[in-house]
């Protein structure tokens, strides 16, 4: 190695670590460089949200060295530019927005609020108080919590087609049709239709494409189950080995926790799933009541992966039920429990699948 390059490497080795805080909006990107040490500003600059300026960014950013990206709300808005400096190898931290408006509440700023202040304040957050957390590239989670969302839409769009039909058929047959509707059942309803005038023939017609609109529902939301299983399979999840989870509930369950590691004990991620009770103290007395905050949709997956459980008699859910029971609880007392247990399960179950996949590169490397 020549002595310029030794020294070039040495002054890279020795350089300070840059934050470069990042305020994301839809349109512009503003960027300031804060050192650490100092906590004083050395640069910035404001681009437009184009692949054109987010290079310009990066060239700007490679000034220094040792350098890591503080970005607002890494995903939200600025989650295209987190994503797309990760895959270039840079390391990136996301930081809440709540946490720059403390910054600069107390600053000397008091409540001043611009881009390059914001900007800033996601830097010194990122370095002095640790609210910082890093962002991870896009994988398997991302696609099946797009894959979830997808689905609930679909769900929903079927109810409101099928509460159409309903609304319809009550219309065109005395007393209707069954509460379990399905297309098949509602086209065969539909043959026995023998319109007389406009109204009744516009009727069935728009019924017949409701009709149509349902199978094709049907057929999405099969598809989309398909796609989970085979996704969930793939990364190698033990989720649906745990009785009552199947591939729709294993994936909301990853798509929606992501990584369970961020969470550093089951006790936090039941928190953060609303199945931890909440406890209520006064007077010297204390009880313990249901949580309404937490992820709902995680909530929801725990409370039927509970009822589900409840009703095998083989399951270790329903020993557990069964045994809460005999301690005194209230059937509702004892499913809370279930689900709590079940967080616990849960969580162990995805920490270990991560381990497993970090595993496997290492020991293929």
């Amino acid at each position: 190695m020549s002595a310029v390059a030794a020294l070039s490497t040495d002054r890279e080795e020795h350089s300070p670590v840059i934050l470069l805080g990042v305020d994301p909006h839809k349109s512009t990107h503003t960027a300031t460089a804060v050192e650490p040490e100092s906590n004083q500003q050395v640069g910035t600059m404001r681009i437009e949200a184009s692949l054109t300026d987010y290079r310009r960014l990066l060239a700007w950013a490679k000034r220094w060295p040792q350098r890591k990206w503080a970005v607002e709300n890494a995903n939200g808005l600025g989650r295209h530019l987190a994503q797309w400096l990760i895959a270039r190898g840079e390391s990136v931290v996301d930081v809440p927005a709540a946490a720059t408006s403390r910054v600069r509440e107390l600053s000397r700023g008091g409540r001043r609020k611009n881009d390059q202040i914001d900007a800033a304040a996601a830097a010194t957050v990122a370095c002095l108080q640790g609210d910082g957390r890093d962002v991870e590239p896009e994988d398997h989670t991302t696609a099946l919590a797009l894959l979830d969302e997808r689905r609930v839409n679909l769900a929903q769009a079927r109810v409101r087609t099928v509460n159409q039909l309903h609304a319809l058929l009550r219309d065109l047959l005395p007393g209707g049709a069954p509460t379990q509707l399905s297309a098949d059942l509602a086209a065969k309803l539909l043959r026995s239709v023998r319109p007389v005038g406009d109204v009744e023939t516009v009727r069935k017609d728009i019924a017949g494409d409701l009709v149509a609109e349902i199978r094709k529902l049907d057929k999405q939301l099969t598809d989309n189950a398909a796609r989970m299983q085979s996704l969930v399979e793939a990364s190698g999840s033990a989720l649906m080995d745990t009785p009552g989870i199947g591939p729709v509930m294993a994936a909301r369950l990853i798509g929606r926790t992501r990584r369970a590691h961020r969470f550093p004990t089951s006790a936090a991620f039941a928190n953060y799933a609303g199945a931890a009770p909440v406890e209520i103290a006064s007077a010297g007395k204390a009880r313990h009541r249901l949580s309404r905050s937490g992820d709902r949709q995680l909530n929801s997956v725990l409370h039927t992966i509970a009822v589900v459980q409840i009703r095998m008699p083989k399951s270790p859910g329903h020993a557990y039920y069964q045994r809460k029971l005999s301690e005194g609880k209230t059937p509702k007392e004892a499913k809370r429990c279930l689900k709590r247990r079940l967080a616990d399960h849960v969580w162990r179950v995805m920490i270990a699948d991560e381990r497993k996949a970090k595993s496997l590169p290492d020991k293929a490397s």
